[in-house]
């Protein structure tokens, strides 16, 4: 069979400039010999569909190798842009997929005892075996598909005998001892932390994965590209493929993996999300080539090996959804885990330039208090405030704006201020002229010019008593507002006050005047 592709350099489809056409009958003893295993599985497939066979992983693995091989050899020679055999290569591609799917089906079924997994609503289990039927289904009806083309095209079909492999796998229950010493490691506390922020991370990167529960069936459709791709999956799954990598480096068969019952409850998750991600990402991408009116190719569009309704009903009401539980799931063990491990400290912070804690400071420190689900407090001047809750924390301004006016006298009160009675003209000079030096000297920011001072001041009072009542207006209307060195203190879990550190230093995502800056790429979450 090699004597075909190892021909000398002359003799290569790929070694000139302009390209040697295969003979076509040449082309046909080629892949006879290529794909004979492959449709003698077809075969043995479509010949038991009636008593179907028991599917396996050792035939899916089959499925697998020889449909890859055949796929390979078939793309090498250009079969994809050819109107006599591209129907046939989209059916070898559609096998190996749809067993590809399979595959990860039997290994989320055979491994559901070991992920731990938390209860959820929804019957997992069952969901599972449904579309492991309905993937058996496509299947046989792929290689019935495949025999007939194979036969149109002059492939010779081998006969069911010629191999003998059993395909029966045999798993008596039970499972070896677990009788290997446990590794150490430096601190149990940073490794479980550090993996439960990871996966909080990126489960932040994940909320497309919630968003399927509330679409009703007819909308599927609609839902790609925008929110959903195969980019977006793809993305997701090396992901959470990397979480799991992680977890295997640092915390499998350590000590405190057998000390801590929520680490592999952790991992089970981990695995899960990313093998039902697996699944949605070949879904996908089958229906963006060949189920899309706008992406799949049209030829191949007629007659495919499962009805849109059936691949979108599995990719969205079983990958993406039940991956979508399963993340919240684990967000919220991760949640406990913090706050089991979690080491209270104290942070001193200044408050937001502009404005203090108006409607965005206060969203932002509250999301990355809610990110990793630990409680803590923010305290000014003795009063705690829950530093999650943003209505809370904006409580703080009335103390906050206090202080800055009490402050404010203070400053006003070491300037030269006139003696004399003022006319009401004299009064708004004398007002404007201590603004315009008072925000010379940076302790007050002005937002709008011109001001628009009141019409008409108080001719009873002192001078200073009229300036810090018409400031306290104009701070009121949004026109100015007092800068002072104010600080707060967050009280919690470190990892936390770690994030608000960075957003406190970072303006809280907004410079003097409100404008939105850059946060740092530790804080992606927040944008998202």
């Amino acid at each position: 069979m090699l004597r075909h592709e190892f021909q000398s350099t002359k003799d290569h489809p790929a070694s000139h400039t302009t390209p040697v056409l295969i003979d076509n009958e040449q082309f046909i003893v080629l892949i006879t010999e290529r794909a004979a295993k492959l449709l003698w599985i077809a075969r043995l497939l479509a010949e038991r569909s009636p008593q179907p066979i028991s599917l396996s992983r050792p035939l899916i693995i089959d499925v697998l190798s020889q449909a890859l091989q055949t796929e390979e050899l078939l793309d090498a020679y250009g079969a994809r842009n050819n109107r006599q055999w591209c129907r046939f290569r989209s059916l070898v591609a559609a096998i190996k997929l749809f067993a590809n799917v399979t595959y990860e089906l039997f290994h989320i079924h055979h491994c559901l005892p070991s992920y731990r997994l938390l209860p959820i609503e929804r019957d997992f289990p069952g969901a599972t075996a449904r579309c492991l039927k309905i993937t058996h289904k496509v299947l046989v009806r792929t290689a019935k598909w495949l025999l007939l083309h194979a036969t149109d095209l002059g492939l010779a079909i081998p006969a069911t005998t010629g191999w003998t492999e059993n395909y029966t796998e045999h798993l008596p229950a039970g499972r070896l001892p677990r009788d290997r010493s446990a590794r150490r490691i430096k601190s149990a506390a940073e490794t479980a932390t550090h993996l439960a922020t990871a996966y909080l991370n990126l489960a932040a990167k994940s909320e497309l994965l919630n968003s399927v529960e509330k679409i009703q069936p007819k909308d599927y459709p609609t839902c790609f590209p925008d929110p959903i791709s195969e980019e977006s999956l793809r993305y997701l799954k090396v992901g959470f493929h990397c979480l799991q990598s992680l977890y295997d480096t640092y915390v499998s068969e350590t000590e405190i993996e057998y000390l801590d019952d929520d680490l592999p409850t952790l991992r089970g998750h981990i695995s899960v999300v990313f093998r039902l991600l697996e699944i949605a990402t070949y879904l996908i991408h089958y229906y963006e080539r060949h189920l899309n009116v706008h992406t799949g190719d049209s030829t191949l569009r007629r007659k495919p090996v499962i009805a849109l309704k059936t691949l979108l009903s599995i990719l969205m009401n079983y990958a993406i959804a039940f991956a979508g539980l399963y993340l919240t799931c684990g967000r919220c063990l991760c949640h406990t885990m913090l706050k089991h491990y979690a080491e209270t400290g104290r942070i001193d912070v200044p408050v937001p330039s502009y404005r203090g804690f108006h409607v965005r400071p206060s969203t932002l420190v509250a999301r990355i208090v809610r990110h990793y689900g630990s409680e803590v407090i923010m305290e000014l001047d003795g009063q705690p405030y829950d530093a999650g809750t943003p209505m809370d924390i904006f409580r703080a301004n009335e103390k906050i704006n206090a202080h800055k006016r009490h402050w404010l006298v203070s400053e006003i009160a070491r300037l030269p201020l006139p003696q004399t009675p003022l006319s009401d003209n004299e009064t708004r000079a004398a007002v404007l002229d201590i603004i315009v030096r008072l925000a010379q000297q940076s302790k007050l920011i002005v937002y709008q010019q011109p001001l628009q001072l009141s019409e008409e001041f108080n001719k009873d009072g002192i001078l200073l008593e009229t300036v810090v009542k018409e400031i306290a207006r104009l701070q009121a209307t949004g026109q100015l507002d007092i800068k002072t060195d104010l600080n707060i203190a967050f009280v919690g879990d470190k990892r936390v006050l770690k994030d608000l550190e960075l957003l406190a230093n970072s303006g809280y995502g907004e410079d003097y005047f409100g404008n939105n800056i850059a946060l740092p790429k530790e804080l992606a979450y927040l944008r998202r």
